[in-house]
């Protein structure tokens, strides 16, 4: 099978996801990093190129140089990755649409819901593939649960609870990671809600096949100065009366990545935590649970389709990562990947982002999620 060739936007020297994406992306052998404008340097962007092993001449100064330069080769990219700030993704997703090539994008789909719906007529022009990294929509534990959910393995559904915990941010932001997350220019009017508590939404939407449709925000600056939020809570009303919590912080001290998820129904629960995700607990209304792994014979086509290696053996984020990077290339070569988040799921984060900061701001109390 022939490689698909990709070009980054972002991933330069200092960067966390731009690698994650690279591993990622050519897991499977089916895609190929080949050229990127890694940095707004010319020669941070060459150093870049080097780095990651590929044509130091193909490590453009900017998007613009790239698209063109590639363009007019025979071997040139077939879909870029866009994975800088939150700033950088519109112009970036806008510039290689209107170019012909389809796009990848880390999340959140832009900085400001104004933005999103901005892009989303410009994916509807364009006609092209475009899709977004909710990294834990890939992993086969979540698909899993989504699917017995659905199939009616709770019964009628009545509450999700969705955490995630991280310290980080404690402290002082320092470090390019940081940095930038803090930032309104660059991260958008949300922080942590932007960040990491569009992924908890993104996921609570995923697992249990209800939309939100209103939210009760508490977003707060816990960290004195600091511009935007770094600490949430919101409640959730999802269709069919369903009752949810979200909480989504990045100034818990110690903690890491503690992603998860827990959806209760009239005939019982089900539990996934990211920093063990190769099982889930399936709790019964009689009172027992059931360890559903990683690699059991017993679960669907879709979590046994994305399972590498034997049960026992761990798959984690970065196996998620390439899962959704297997998806795209499926839809690239003309085949389906109804799992994978794209335009909808884009906009839909956006709207809750941007809902929870306002009505927030307002101290509005429940506001509807709406387009």
């Amino acid at each position: 099978m022939t490689r698909l060739r990709m070009g980054m936007v972002g991933g330069g020297p200092g960067a966390f996801i731009g690698p994650v994406h690279r591993i990622a992306a050519e897991l499977d052998r089916e895609i190929e990093l080949v050229a990127g404008a890694f940095s707004s340097d010319a020669g941070r962007s060459r150093e870049a190129a080097e780095t990651y092993g590929i044509d130091p001449a193909r490590g453009y100064p900017d998007l613009e140089t790239m698209l063109a330069a590639e363009k007019a080769r025979a071997d040139g990219i077939d879909f870029v990755s866009i994975v800088t700030p939150n700033h950088n993704h519109l112009p970036s997703a806008r510039a290689a649409l209107r170019a012909g090539i389809p796009v990848m994008s880390d999340k959140p789909m832009t900085a400001t819901l104004a933005e999103a719906r901005e892009l989303a007529e410009t994916v509807r022009d364009a006609g092209l593939p475009y899709g977004l990294t909710f990294t834990y929509t890939g992993y086969p534990l979540v698909r899993e649960m989504r699917e017995r959910i659905a199939a009616g393995a709770l019964g009628a559904l009545r509450k999700v609870v969705v955490e995630y915990p991280q310290g980080w941010l404690a402290g002082e932001a320092t470090g390019k990671q940081a940095e930038w997350r803090v930032d309104p220019d660059k991260a958008g009017a949300g922080g942590c809600i932007g960040d990491i508590g569009v992924h908890a939404f993104n996921l609570a939407e995923f697992v249990t096949g209800r939309a939100v449709t209103e939210v009760l925000p508490d977003l707060g600056a816990v960290v004195p100065g600091r511009a935007l939020d770094d600490d949430c809570t919101v409640l959730l009303r999802l269709e069919g009366g369903m009752r949810g919590v979200l909480l989504a912080s990045q100034i818990e001290v110690g903690e890491l990545n503690g992603l998860r998820i827990r959806v209760y129904g009239e005939a019982g629960g089900m539990v996934w935590h990211q920093e063990t995700p190769n099982s889930v607990l399936f709790h019964k209304l009689d009172g027992t649970t059931q360890l559903l792994r990683a690699g059991d014979p017993t679960l669907g086509a879709e979590a046994t389709r994305l399972t590498r290696i034997p049960g026992g053996h761990p798959e984690g984020y970065l196996e998620s990562f390439a899962n959704l990077y297997r998806d795209f290339a499926t839809i690239l070569r003309g085949g389906e990947a109804p799992f994978l988040p794209g335009l909808e799921d884009g906009l839909r984060s956006m709207q809750f982002i941007d809902t929870c900061v306002r009505a927030n701001a307002a101290s509005a109390g429940w506001a509807k999620l709406t387009d």
